[in-house]
């Protein structure tokens, strides 16, 4: 007899549109005995996230909760990845050090599309995903190789919804790619510790809509090296707290 949970869990994949093999491999299970679970009961599949996808529905044009987008495609550009299969899946990956950080990234993903995520452990991370056919419509950016080595351009409608939500995109890419550190420096033998964020990505254009977003909030950064972003001043560390803050 399996654990209860492990037979939510595959439900919950193919309720959410994966096939019977997805679920099955995703719980490390038999095809016939996660088919059993999945059609052999009465409750219908769920249906398709179109009709919670704001870029098909007609007459909706924005996504119900812009601020959870934001912050999710700040996640998905650092830490994310949209694989394009027969039901396309969308997967952040989470350090184990920061549960709420996960529990962020679950709660961004329903409230944008997802009808069901999932939580996949890793060695030291857990990947938040969730099946969904037109998770591609709400990434565009999604393509073959390595995001530093494509061109990473946001759409028109994607630069409106970081243009009235930085904060909120700012978050997830420090979040994913980014830390707020405690920066020890010696001047004249006396030791000073100041706080001070760090956003570390290969991608230019990723870096670019780093700068673009802390530009609109008037926050102040530099280059420390070609792939690193610093925030140091006292002024712009504090402006960047009340957006970001420490992960957890």
């Amino acid at each position: 007899m399996h654990p209860p949970e492990i037979r939510a869990r595959a439900r919950g994949l193919y309720l959410a549109g994966a096939t019977v093999a997805e679920a099955a491999r995703a719980v490390g299970l038999s095809y016939p005995t996660v088919r059993h679970w999945c059609k052999d009961r009465p409750e219908p599949k769920q249906q398709s996230t179109a009709l919670r996808c704001f870029r098909c529905r007609d007459g909706v044009g924005s996504p119900t909760s812009p601020g959870q987008y934001a912050y999710l495609l700040g996640l998905y550009l650092g830490d994310g990845h949209l694989v394009i299969a027969r039901v396309p899946v969308l997967r952040i990956f989470c350090a184990d050090a920061w549960p709420d950080l996960i529990v962020a990234c679950e709660n961004a993903m329903r409230n944008v599309l997802a009808t069901s995520v999932q939580r996949v452990q890793k060695q030291g991370c857990v990947a938040v995903q969730s099946y969904g056919k037109h998770w591609p419509c709400l990434f565009p950016q999604h393509g073959r190789g390595k995001k530093h080595e494509r061109p990473i351009v946001l759409t028109d409608w994607q630069r409106e919804i970081v243009e009235a939500y930085p904060g909120d995109f700012l978050r997830g890419l420090f979040h994913s790619d980014g830390c707020r550190v405690s920066n020890r420096v010696t001047v004249r033998g006396k030791r000073y510790v100041y706080p001070r964020y760090m956003f570390v990505n290969e991608s230019t254009d990723i870096m670019g809509l780093c700068q673009w977003a802390l530009d609109l909030l008037g926050i102040a950064w530099r280059m420390n090296r070609r792939n690193c972003l610093s925030v140091a001043r006292r002024e712009a560390v504090a402006a960047l707290d009340r957006h970001v803050g420490p992960k957890s």
